[in-house]
C-alpha cells in the first residue's frame, strides 16, 4: 500500500521502490514513503452558471492516486499540495463544462457526461504532477437558497395555473356532459308520451270496436248500459232526482 522514493545528499534517486526488503547508506539516503491506495478528496460548495444563465451550487468529489512518486515528489511534495491543485483543477472543468449545459441537462440528463469529461480533463491537467484522477462526481447539486424561493414560487404559480385550467375543462365537460342529459331525457320523454297516445288511441279504438260489436249482438244490452251511463254521469254524489213512473229515464226501452 505504499511506494517508497530514496533520497540522496537530497536528491531523489529515478529508482521507486515497492514492498520487499531494501538497503540504504546511512547519513547520505533518506527514504521518503507515499502512500499507494486510491485516496479520496471532497471539495467544499461552489457555484457555478449554466448556459440558460441558472446558478448552480456544486458539491464534488474525487478519487485519486499518486501514479508517479518522482514527479509527485518534485512537484507537489506532499499529499496537501496535491488536493489543493486538485480542487483548482477540478472546479475549473467543472465551471467550464456546467457553463456549456442547462441546468436541465447538469441535475439530469447529462450530468453523467459532464462527470466524464470532468474527470478525463482533470487527469490529463494532473499527470505532469504524477497524479491520476480516477473519477469526479457530484454530490449535490443544488439552486443557491435565494433563487429557491423565486423557483419554488413559480413552480406553485404554475401548478395552480395548470390546476384552474383542469377543473375549468372539467365545468366544461361536466355542462357538456348535463345539456346532453338534458337533451336525451327530453327525446326520451316525448318518445314516452307518443307511444302513450299511441297505446291510448289503439285502446279506444279497442273499446268503441267492442262497443259497436256488443250493439250489433244486443242493440236491447247496449241501450240499457248506455242509459245507466247517463245515469251515473248526471247524477252528483249524495244527490236526488225526482221522476214520474212513466219518464223515459226509468225507462230505457222507451
Amino acid at each position: 500500500s505504499e511506494k517508497a522514493l530514496v533520497l540522496q545528499l537530497g536528491e531523489p534517486l529515478p529508482e521507486v521502490y515497492g514492498p520487499g526488503l531494501h538497503f540504504k547508506l546511512p547519513l547520505i539516503q533518506k527514504v521518503i514513503l507515499f502512500d499507494a491506495r486510491v485516496l479520496d478528496y471532497t471539495a467544499s460548495s461552489r457555484e457555478a452558471y449554466t448556459v440558460d444563465k441558472k446558478t448552480i451550487v456544486l458539491d464534488n468529489f474525487a478519487r485519486w492516486r499518486i501514479s508517479d512518486p518522482l514527479q509527485f515528489y518534485r512537484t507537489m511534495r506532499s499529499i496537501q499540495g496535491a488536493q489543493a491543485r486538485l480542487d483548482d483543477v477540478v472546479y475549473s472543468q467543472l465551471r467550464a463544462l456546467v457553463g456549456a449545459y442547462t441546468l436541465t441537462q447538469v441535475v439530469s440528463s447529462d450530468r453523467a457526461t459532464i462527470m466524464e469529461k470532468v474527470t478525463q480533463n482533470a487527469s490529463e491537467i494532473m499527470r505532469p504532477y504524477g497524479v491520476e484522477v480516477l473519477d469526479v462526481r457530484i454530490k449535490r447539486a443544488d439552486l443557491p437558497e435565494a433563487n429557491q424561493r423565486a423557483i419554488f414560487d413559480r413552480m406553485r404559480a404554475e401548478r395552480e395555473r395548470q390546476a384552474k385550467q383542469y377543473r375549468s375543462e372539467g365545468d366544461e365537460e361536466a355542462t357538456r356532459i348535463r345539456s346532453d342529459a338534458d337533451r336525451q331525457k327530453a327525446l326520451i320523454l316525448a318518445e314516452a308520451a307518443r307511444d302513450a297516445q299511441i297505446v291510448r288511441g289503439e285502446g279506444d279504438a279497442r273499446a268503441a270496436a267492442v262497443f259497436a260489436d256488443a250493439y250489433g249482438k244486443s242493440p236491447e244490452f247496449y241501450s240499457y248500459q248506455r242509459w245507466l251511463e247517463t245515469l251515473r254521469k248526471g247524477l252528483e254524489k249524495n244527490s236526488s232526482l225526482i221522476l214520474s213512473n212513466n219518464a223515459p229515464l226509468l225507462n230505457p226501452q222507451q
